[in-house]
């Protein structure tokens, strides 16, 4: 049965067009087209160096930051190209939350305050009662709530990394986000901080769209929808996750995933 083409647009929470980056004159990304599904986790897998990382910073608009960073194409959050001129960087911030490989939490900032600092980086404005429902929903949503409710004025930079890294992400739900990037949110953890991460994003995708970097196969099998493999800064292959660890179209990608490099 063929799916009405408005129902399938309905699905796509993020829409890349033609897209094309560059460091200075290296070209990092080569005519990536890529759909994103509406609460699912895609992830972006590749050797070093392939664009996983440059592609996730474009989709927050980051790339731009960089001294010498340019780009082409379309990056569409629900059909509207966040890189229009009418959009400032704000408005794709709001929407579109990150979540960094090393936890970065504010280390002198209290638990609290890390979770709320999102509202003055994105200039939203919020009563206190307000925070302090947002700060219960966003640690909760973290998995962390239980375990540091009655220490929310102690320094964030005191838990543990695991609990450092749920505080990121409580940082970044906090603004409510439509997508969630995660660039190896869990390479700096250990086995069990790590498998509470991706149970965790397991149960977000209920509520957002998950886009991650990781250099861990076996966790983009575990926990993702989709799988992207990159090459070179080209998107070689883009499809359901047990198909490209199964059954690749592409002979590149058989390669990647059965160790043959990388």
């Amino acid at each position: 049965m063929n799916v009405p083409a408005v129902e399938t647009q309905r699905a796509i929470e993020i829409e890349v067009r033609n897209l094309n980056a560059w460091y200075g004159k290296s070209q990092a990304l080569f005519d990536i087209n890529l759909a994103v599904q509406r609460q699912h986790v895609t992830a972006l897998i590749g050797p070093s160096g392939c664009g996983k990382s440059t592609f996730l910073r474009i989709l927050n608009r980051m790339h731009e930051m960089i001294p010498g960073a340019s780009l082409a194409g379309e990056v569409r959050l629900d059909g509207e190209d966040i890189y229009d001129a009418q959009k400032k960087l704000t408005d794709a911030r709001r929407h579109i939350g990150m979540v960094f490989q090393k936890p970065n939490p504010f280390p002198a900032m209290s638990i609290y305050d890390n979770v709320v600092a999102s509202f003055r980086l994105t200039g939203l404005k919020a009563s206190t009662a307000a925070k302090d429902a947002v700060v219960e929903e966003c640690l909760t949503k973290a998995g962390l709530w239980k375990e540091v409710r009655d220490r929310l004025q102690q320094p964030g930079g005191g838990l543990s990394g695991g609990q450092q890294q749920r505080l990121c992400i409580a940082r970044a739900l906090a603004i409510r986000p439509k997508v969630l990037l995660m660039d190896e949110p869990c390479s700096a953890l250990d086995p069990i901080a790590t498998g509470r991460i991706e149970d965790l994003m397991s149960e977000m995708k209920q509520r957002y769209t998950i886009v991650i970097v990781t250099h861990n196969m076996q966790q983009a099998a575990r926990v993702a929808d989709k799988t992207a493999f990159m090459l070179a800064g080209e998107l070689v292959e883009f499809t359901d996750t047990d198909k490209l660890f199964t059954n690749p179209d592409d002979s590149r990608t058989e390669d990647y995933v059965t160790g043959k490099f990388g």
